[in-house]
């Protein structure tokens, strides 16, 4: 009796795990001021690990429907297989549907960088061609209203391809908006500012138990309990999504995948 009950007691918490993953979160940022005659708004999706996404295109395009924003921000690690580039397109297409006002910005992690050569030239093309503009240590800058945005995307900062000095070379004097994988990256920019910064990596955790102690091993801010939502770093503000898809076993604990809106001001 004892192992049924044991048994029928994993199955239910499997259950939940798995489902979990459907349970999709949709946060809304808001970072305006009151007095802010301007103001500006990102789509921010990451780590949507085609592998292991239980979110459907379709299921994406409902949660989008009728928003409009005026950029899109997507911080790395889509896919870590090349047979699984053809599965993102769909996701890319209702993204491009949205038609935000200055485009679609990407930056890569570190499962991406899994890929060989090729297939990886190939995911970066993919991006390319369904208008997503793929910074790797580099930057454009934007006018909105009379004021410049800097949308700087720096690479992979676990997989030591992150160069700030450079991903900063050609900014512009105005505000300046950080495109990253990895978040433990902020720890080195005390003297490289920003206005915002997005990025993703630890899934909110993925699994915790009552906190994501296997994330120890990934940086100085799972160290320090920061591993998803809004926190502040050299008087700047922040943002860790928890993804859309997982890794390893398709289940979450603890966490959610994630949607996120913000609105900042830029004037």
């Amino acid at each position: 009796m004892f192992v049924i009950l044991f048994s029928l007691l994993v199955i239910s918490f499997l259950y939940k795990a798995k489902k979990n993953t459907i349970d999709v979160n949709v946060n809304h940022i808001d970072l305006t001021d009151r007095d802010s005659k301007n103001t500006f708004s990102i789509l921010h999706l990451s780590d949507f690990h085609m592998e292991n996404i239980s979110l459907s295109s379709e299921d994406l395009a409902q949660k989008l429907e009728n928003k409009r924003v005026d950029l899109i921000a997507l911080t790395g690690d889509f896919l870590d297989r090349s047979k699984s580039i053809p599965k993102l397109i769909p996701y890319l297409k209702v993204l491009q549907k949205l038609n935000p006002t200055y485009g679609i910005y990407a930056v890569l992690g570190n499962h991406d960088y899994v890929l060989k050569k090729s297939a990886l030239e190939k995911l970066i093309a993919v991006l390319n061609q369904n208008n997503c503009h793929v910074l790797q240590n580099e930057s454009r800058t934007i006018s909105v209203n009379g004021n410049n945005i800097n949308i700087i995307g720096i690479d992979d900062y676990s997989t030591n391809r992150s160069d700030i000095a450079l991903s900063y070379k050609n900014i512009q004097p105005g505000k300046n908006i950080v495109l990253t994988h990895d978040p433990n990256i902020v720890l080195d920019m005390e003297q490289y500012p920003f206005d915002y910064l997005m990025a993703g990596h630890f899934h909110g955790g993925q699994i915790c138990y009552p906190k994501a102690f296997h994330l120890v091993k990934m940086g100085r801010l799972p160290r320090k309990n920061i591993i998803k939502g809004l926190h502040r770093m050299h008087d700047a503000a922040f943002y860790i999504s928890e993804g859309l898809g997982q890794t390893g076993v398709n289940i979450r604990i603890g966490s959610r995948p994630e949607i996120a809106f913000h609105k900042l001001s830029i004037s």
